[in-house]
């Protein structure tokens, strides 16, 4: 293939992944055409763009950085003006992401209806870390999981701090995706709070606003999964005052009620119960087969008004049980192996915040005022959303492309493991930064 072939094609690429940026949020673009100039509404395209080309874990998400990309380097400062005039304007609030990023999610559950798929529902808890900041508004103490990793022990390297637990300046965060067993995650909503200032709110009041929208919007037509950290008598008592499903994995130390009324924890209600049927399961992260069991019985809670199940999945020697409390109804195996597999894909909503801090510098922004800080945060989520659309089959082709020529890699082991997201957005940020994309066209 000759050099001007090649080019062509590049560029062609380009062009197209720029479309579908366009046409993923066009329904966004329109509304804010409607509030905003003009200008704003391109340098909001702008960004999007430039969030996906501008790669740093410490800078990516500093103004005078992006200001840079915006327009070009000897132009940043006027990038920087137009993205901070973007950010100020009282003409439009982050809350038109929030809708935005929602009506994406209530179109995905009807699609994975129509598909005949479990729709899930799956939520987990995070913190944003600021460890250098004092001065943000909103910000609160937050226990620093970073430092928690940094002390645990490692093979080879003694006498760790010990203590209490770290706390840093930051904010508690929240997501919800929803996925099907099979059908990739969408971001349903991300929500940000402090228990300080005037934004001051609390875990439990965020996560029933969050949990009666869910309620109100899908009913019992998805399966919420949830973790350790939900469990409890006051979320199961939010939970059956809404009547939705749900999975939730209980620590064994956690107190149920058995089918002879008494009061037992989890790991006491299953001690000594045969499985009721055993499977090989495959275990990625170690790349091996498994034998699973899998063993259920009838449970109540006093907080819950109703029956519940635990579902106990059985790894093996040296693996802990899952112990998996959930509403829905196990008449023999098959449904119980349901629920383990339904719970097993709770592990995407783990690689999300992974990516969104890591690759997506969600922890650097350094913006004074709390609803400009929420605007960026959001337009960050929708460009991970826009890059997790672009894994669906129909655009195969344009992903081997783009991968092929932008971000090649040899070896055995990356061509027998799945692609994980970083490669992708490292190829569209190579080949916009060489074949800048097409500005936006707004009618009128």
């Amino acid at each position: 293939m000759s050099e001007y072939t090649e080019k062509e094609e590049s560029q062609q690429v380009s062009q197209r992944i720029s479309e579908l940026l366009a046409e993923y949020i066009r329904p966004l673009l329109e509304t804010l055409d409607t509030q905003l100039d003009k200008r704003l509404v391109h340098t909001f395209y702008k960004t999007l763009q430039v969030l996906i080309q501008f790669r740093n874990r410490h800078n990516g998400l500093l103004l005078s950085e992006l200001g840079g990309y915006i327009l070009s380097p000897e132009h940043a400062p006027a990038g920087t003006k137009r993205l901070s005039n973007l950010l100020r304007s009282l003409k439009w609030t982050y809350q038109l992401l929030e809708r935005f990023l929602w009506d994406k999610a209530n179109a995905q559950v009807t699609a994975l209806e129509a598909a005949a798929d479990e729709a899930l529902v799956v939520w987990d808890e995070s913190v944003l870390e600021k460890s250098e900041s004092i001065a943000l508004e909103g910000l609160c103490a937050v226990r620093s999981s970073k430092a928690r990793r940094l002390k645990r022990i490692k093979p080879g390297y003694y006498n760790p701090p010990g203590g209490r637990p770290i706390c840093v300046p930051g904010m508690h965060w929240v997501t919800v995706l929803v996925l099907g067993l099979q059908a990739l995650p969408t971001i349903a909503a991300t929500r940000w709070w402090t228990t300080r200032g005037k934004f001051a709110s609390d875990k439990r009041a965020e996560e029933s606003r969050l949990l009666q929208q869910c309620a109100q919007a899908w009913g019992k037509r998805v399966l919420h999964i949830w973790d350790r950290g939900f469990a409890g008598g006051p979320w199961l008592a939010q939970v059956s005052q809404y009547q939705v499903r749900f999975v939730l994995r209980w620590p064994k130390g956690y107190q149920l009620v058995d089918r002879h009324g008494q009061s037992c924890k989890a790991w006491e209600i299953s001690r000594g119960k045969r499985s009721w049927e055993y499977r090989q399961l495959w275990d990625s992260r170690r790349r091996c087969y498994r034998k699973t069991g899998v063993y259920a019985c009838p449970v109540t809670h006093p907080e819950y008004g109703g029956p519940l199940w635990l579902v106990v999945s059985r790894p093996g020697k040296g693996r802990s049980p899952w112990y998996l409390l959930t509403n829905e109804p196990i008449p023999d195996a098959e449904a119980a192996w349901h629920i383990i597999f339904a719970y097993a894909r709770r592990w995407q909503i783990e690689m999300a915040y992974r990516f969104s801090k890591t690759e997506l510098a969600m922890e650097s922004p350094r913006l004074w005022r709390w609803d400009n800080r929420l605007k960026l945060l959001l337009m960050v989520t929708l460009v991970h959303a826009f890059l997790l659309s672009l894994l669906v089959p129909a655009l195969l082709p344009v992903r081997q492309d783009l991968l092929r020529h932008w971000c090649h890699r040899t070896g055995k082991r990356y061509r027998d493991v799945a692609i994980p997201l970083y490669r992708l957005r490292m190829a569209l940020s190579r080949l916009w930064l060489a074949y800048p994309p097409p500005p936006l066209q707004i009618p009128g």
